[in-house]
């Protein structure tokens, strides 16, 4: 009897367990005002099970925070310092302090060095496209040189428009890579592949919707057999599996088809677009986390794949040069709250994540437009003033705070600029358009936050003449 109790009680801890799919990761990005403690997150990393993870550098407070989880990490090489790592002798001090100096047992489980992040984008105009292969070769080959380059290895994360099928024959397995960098993409392979490393793509069925008004909804989810892609037999209902078999169908005409592919970026953001919404986002991650479960892969690469989800926190601090979207891509809040239920497991038991433990708050008070103030001429130039400053996203057309009276938008710009400067009494002024409030002002589904209280030097206000002036100018 004994026996039968304790066999019941390992089902249930198996099937209860917190764990994710086999080899998801998440991308841990750092662009917030705001920051949550690196030691916070790390902690709610394994709260949810969540073994993997992807940096966009090598921050030491981070590294450290990581150090003995056993969470493997791929740390990162900006684009930024891309040129720099084409000497041989910088490449290899960014190892020796950013790789080797943790590799000891107890310290941080690194996998992956991700070389540049998207350096191949049309919009950079090229800027690193002669020195992301150097910087690349050199990198692993000091990771060689340091004795580790058998367990990590140095990759570049590209965005999936690298590669394409030609208008004529758009299907999956016409791919080939982008005619401007070909000769370029198959040096680039054929090093990965000379050295045990794996092509890493991000691939964004979102933008697909975001960039053409004419892109079949469905098609973005996995749910929608409406609008289906037919390639030499092969059925695509997922702009998904068309995407990643566009890759595979480049790699095999590159001569490198059993290349390994890691998907180093997917995810749904949930503001700042008509289609970026929460229950958007609900639909695709319940089609994605099953799919990766199952092992199931894409038609022209059955199998397991491994995929970085991104990301982890909404980051307020972003560029929203591609979109307002940027900046609400987590799977969790500023804060570390979860968004909405999801099953990392992929099981389809869809639950709210752990959040972030022990968040401390500014006071509860919030920044309003007064309907008192006597001269509203200077409204219009108050709210641009705070929205250059901080977050207004969540005010633009489709988002959670679209709509909003005049007063209102006056009030949610104020109230996050006011929340941004740590609450600072000059930071709600406005030239006597505003005034604090003990009163949550919040108003339906638009949240006007109060932020996370760091341990962060204050940001300091620019001068409202200053900061008009700034405009002008720039």
């Amino acid at each position: 009897m004994a026996r039968l109790w304790i066999l019941v009680c390992l089902i249930v801890v198996i099937a209860f367990s917190c764990g994710s799919v086999k080899g998801l990761g998440v991308n841990w990005g750092t662009q917030a005002t705001h920051k949550l403690p690196p030691k916070t997150v790390v902690q709610m990393l394994k709260d949810n099970g969540i073994q993997k993870v992807k940096l966009f550098d090598a921050d030491q407070s981070t590294m450290s925070a990581l150090a003995g989880s056993n969470i493997e990490v791929m740390v990162a090489i900006p684009n930024n310092q891309l040129e720099s790592m084409t000497d041989y002798s910088r490449a290899k001090n960014w190892v020796r302090r950013n790789v080797t100096r943790y590799h000891f047992n107890g310290g941080v489980n690194i996998t992956y060095v991700a070389v540049g992040n998207e350096p191949f984008l049309s919009s950079y105009n090229g800027s690193f496209v002669n020195v992301t292969f150097p910087a690349l070769k050199n990198i692993q080959n000091a990771l060689n040189d340091a004795g580790v380059g058998d367990s990590i290895k140095a990759t570049v994360p590209l965005n999936a428009e690298v590669y394409q099928s030609p208008s004529n024959n758009d299907v999956p397995s016409a791919g080939t890579f982008r005619s401007d960098i070909s000769s370029l993409m198959i040096e680039i392979v054929q090093f990965l592949s000379q050295n045990n490393a794996p092509f890493t793509v991000n691939i964004y069925p979102f933008l697909s919707l975001y960039d053409n008004d004419n892109f079949p909804f469905n098609y973005a989810f996995f749910d929608g057999t409406t609008t289906t892609v037919q390639d030499h037999g092969i059925s695509y209902t997922n702009v998904f599996d068309a995407n990643f078999d566009t890759l595979v169908s480049a790699l095999k005409a590159a001569g490198y088809g059993n290349l390994t592919i890691i998907v180093g970026e997917v995810g749904w953001p949930t503001d700042g677009d008509k289609n970026a919404n929460i229950n958007n986002a609900i639909r695709f991650y319940n089609g994605l986390l099953p799919k990766l479960a199952s092992n199931t892969g894409t038609p022209l690469r059955p199998g397991h794949i491994e995929v970085y989800l991104f990301g982890l926190i909404d980051e307020d601090a972003k560029s929203i040069a591609p979109g307002n979207f940027e900046r609400h891509w987590g799977i969790f809040r500023y804060d570390g709250n979860p968004k909405f239920p999801m099953d990392l497991s992929g099981k389809g038991n869809n639950q709210y994540l752990v959040g972030a433990k022990d968040v401390q708050y500014l006071s509860k008070q919030w920044c309003t437009f007064d309907p008192s103030a006597k001269d509203s001429s200077k409204l219009a130039d108050n709210v641009n003033y705070a929205c250059t400053y901080a977050d207004c996203t969540p005010l633009g057309y489709g988002s959670s705070c679209n709509g909003l009276s005049t007063n209102g938008n006056a009030s949610y710009a104020f109230n996050v600029y006011y929340q941004t400067q740590n609450q600072v009494d000059e930071a709600c002024d406005f030239e006597g358009l505003a005034t604090v409030t003990s009163e949550n002002i919040s108003q339906n589904n638009c949240n006007f936050t109060i932020q996370i209280a760091t341990s962060s030097s204050s940001p300091r206000p620019v001068p409202m003449a200053l900061a008009l002036l700034m405009l002008l100018v720039f």
